[in-house]
This record gives structure tokens, sequence and C-alpha cells, in this order.
């Protein structure tokens, strides 16, 4: 059986808490994205995310779309996950690494997923491993970091 997760991480010369910051701010997730799927956050969302919130983004993967996604996973400038109707997750964890810096690691976990063998069958799995390693670059580039992925 597969683990059903891909993580990427990299350092980023950032605090826990600046990161952080950037991530429980919906409006800021399309600046981030490395995929090119997430384009706009909605007007409605709440200015931070805390567990149990929802938020939804406009998105184009070919055709564009809507999505609504809750938080499940929260611990303050440490941990956020979230998702979204399928029920995989998309996780972010943050351990500081000294000096101003932190190691962040995001995984894209279908091992929740409704119906992970579409999710496998349409090699996401791959193709998302590929855009988080764009975003956690657009990270450390956001904080003037070229960044180092593991």
């Amino acid at each position: 059986m597969t683990r059903r997760q891909v993580s990427v991480t990299t350092t980023v010369a950032a605090t826990p808490e600046q990161i952080f910051d950037l991530l429980t701010d919906p409006a800021k997730h399309p600046l981030l994205d490395g995929s090119g799927t997430v384009q706009a956050a909605h007007g409605s969302n709440p200015d931070r995310l805390e567990l149990g919130s929802k938020f939804g983004m406009d998105m184009k993967m070919g055709a564009p779309y809507k999505i609504k996604n809750t938080v499940v996973e929260y611990e303050r400038n440490r941990l956020i996950a979230w998702r979204h109707f399928n029920g995989h997750r998309w996780r972010w964890e943050l351990e500081p690494a000294g000096e101003g810096r932190t190691t962040v690691t995001e995984t894209f976990d279908w091992s929740t997923a409704r119906i992970p063998f579409l999710i496998e069958l349409a090699r996401f799995p791959a193709r998302n491993k590929a855009a988080i390693r764009r975003t956690l670059d657009r990270l450390a580039e956001m904080f003037g970091e070229q960044s180092r992925l593991q």
C-alpha cells in the first residue's frame, strides 16, 4: 500500500510566525501558489484562518471553477492543513531552524480522499510534488532568498 502523500521541505529565511501569517491569510494564497491553479480568494473569506475556518478560492485547471476549503489541522505558528469536498489535504508544517529561519514542509495528502485511486489515475501526486517545489521557491523568494529544497 502506498503512503498516499508527497512532501517537499525547504528552509526559509523567515520566522515561523512570519510564514504562518502568510499561510493564514487566504487573500495571499494566489501569490504563493506554484501550480498556477489558484487564481483569487473569495471576498467573503475570513481575514485569518483558524481551525474550522471555511474559505473559497477561484481556481483554474483548464476551465475556471470555485472550490471551498475547510481548515482541518491547526497549531498556531507550527501547522495548518485544509481540505475540500474530495477530502484530500494540503498541509504546511513549520519548524524553527534558528537565526530567524524556518524549515517548511508542504504535503499533498490524499490518504484522506474519498476516491484516492482517481487522484492517482490522474497523476496528481507527481504534478502536485512539482507544484509544491515551485510554491516553496516562491515562498523563499518572498522572504528574499533562494530555497534549498530537500
